[in-house]
């Protein structure tokens, strides 16, 4: 396996973190020595990008979780209008009869 020198920075985004790991799995898988001089680089390069994807799928976790929340709200909200809606309407047909 030949040596390559390794970036120190961790990526900034979701898509360069995964590619990373999908990278760093795949020259693994596919060596047949393990390569010990880069095996450390490898793997802080490898912690580094899934700590990205992790906090990333949290964060879109988090975001989606509040969307749906805002939305089941929202037709709570709704569905008790309509309820308040249909008991007026139910009373003022009572008291016509």
């Amino acid at each position: 396996m030949a040596t390559r020198t390794r970036k120190k920075t961790a990526p900034k985004t979701f898509k360069a973190a995964y590619q990373i790991l999908k990278t760093n799995a795949e020259e693994l898988q596919n060596s047949n020595e393990p390569d010990i001089d880069n095996l450390m680089d490898t793997v802080e390069q490898s912690i580094a990008a899934y700590k990205v994807c992790q906090a990333r799928i949290e964060a879109v976790q988090q975001a989606l979780d509040a969307a749906f929340d805002e939305d089941a709200d929202s037709e709570d909200e709704e569905v008790a209008a309509q309820d308040t809606t249909n008991e007026q309407d139910s009373e003022a047909a009572s008291s016509e009869s």
